[in-house]
């Protein structure tokens, strides 16, 4: 049990008889090398990528919870929109750059399962790999709408 926090992107695959051929997708699901038949191609309509994956990390959870989720702590899904990821980008870069000031830029807070507060290797190391996975997505060209959702 515990914060279990999750940045998905939804991308909208769905081919319709008026696009020409080359703004349709194809679609193919395999495993273990060989096509699922009972999987119809022509029935997807969107693509989920996990883009990120958080465990305990309550001062990221905090950030969405405050600038996406409207301080509704519920663990809904929400949008999110690109600006708002530069944003946490952003404030990730500042807390690492200024450690002393971390508390000021993503405060960790206590919660249910969430984790803890301290301002350790941890904290940082999650911040890290928020900034890497957050660059590299949000470099990525296409479209693809964002989403974020938490349990515990």
């Amino acid at each position: 049990m515990g914060l279990d926090m999750y940045l998905a992107k939804k991308t909208y695959v769905k081919n319709w008889d008026y696009m020409r051929e080359e703004e349709k997708h194809t679609i193919t699901v395999r495993k273990a090398g060989e096509v699922v038949s009972d999987i119809d191609p022509s029935r997807i309509s969107y693509i989920e990528e996990q883009v990120m994956y958080w465990r305990k990390s309550n001062g990221i959870h905090n950030w969405f919870v405050e600038n996406v989720q409207k301080g509704v702590d519920d663990c809904g899904t929400y949008y999110v929109e690109r600006s708002q990821l530069e944003d946490l980008v952003s404030l990730c870069e500042d807390a690492i750059g200024n450690p002393d000031e971390a508390h000021e830029f993503l405060p960790s807070v206590p919660g249910f399962f969430f984790g803890s507060t301290e301002y350790d290797e941890w904290y940082f190391q999650d911040l890290q790999d928020t900034v890497d996975a957050l660059r590299k997505v949000l470099a990525e060209e296409g479209l693809g709408d964002f989403y974020y959702h938490s349990s515990w």
